[in-house]
């Protein structure tokens, strides 16, 4: 990634998601982007935006959409990704406004994906560092994609992380080792909330930091 994301950048891209999700739950209107966006921050960049609800101490995953590809400038990309995590993850039901005060909002600021080449598919497993590297699963038409963070929080390691990529993206377990898959790694720069509406902290995995 060409650019740091500075506290103020975090804060403002994950003022912007909430911010976004509540205008369209309220008004079914999309945000645009707002005329004080930095310019940091209209540079094409590929962007996930996490929901989790608190309970307790305790949070649960309540969608995650976004682009893996710089296809859009990063705030407009921001803004639709919060809008499509909150209403249009097939895994969940619509969040209703009455949620959105319990909810986590977390952005992720993605490097672009980079090819993984290597001579025999068990190298694999040597080419991804847990906790730098997210992973992109492709074979013919199935794909899977999987954050930096979320070995972390599973506690996985560089072969369990593989297999549930491949897992996420409709595939077998295994299926990392077989002919005609192409794998991706990336990184990102994390801005989330540290509670529903709290502050915001961000933080940096290609430097190695933990969410």
């Amino acid at each position: 990634m060409a650019f740091e994301v500075t506290d103020e950048e975090g804060s403002f891209l994950v003022q912007l998601a909430r911010h976004s999700i509540a205008t369209y739950l309220d008004e079914g209107k999309t945000l645009p982007v707002p005329s004080n966006t930095p310019l940091s921050l209209r540079q094409k960049c590929g962007v996930f935006v996490t929901l989790n609800t608190v309970r307790g101490s305790a949070k649960a995953l309540r969608g995650c959409i976004g682009y893996p590809q710089p296809l859009l400038p990063l705030a407009a990309a921001t803004i639709t990704s919060a809008i499509n995590a909150a209403t249009g993850d097939p895994r969940f039901p619509r969040l209703s406004q009455d949620e959105l005060p319990r909810v986590v909002v977390e952005v992720s600021v993605l490097t672009p994906p980079e090819l993984i080449s290597v001579e025999t598919p068990r190298d694999y497993v040597s080419q991804i560092e847990v906790g730098k590297d997210g992973l992109i699963v492709e074979r013919g038409v199935y794909r899977g994609l999987l954050l930096p963070q979320v070995p972390i929080e599973w506690g996985w390691d560089a072969e369990e992380f593989l297999a549930n990529c491949c897992m996420k993206a409709g595939l077998y377990p295994d299926a990392w080792l077989t002919e005609g898959i192409a794998l991706y790694k990336f990184s990102c720069v994390i801005a989330r909330e540290t509670s529903p509406r709290g502050e915001v902290e961000v933080i940096d995995m290609r430097k190695g930091e933990r969410p």
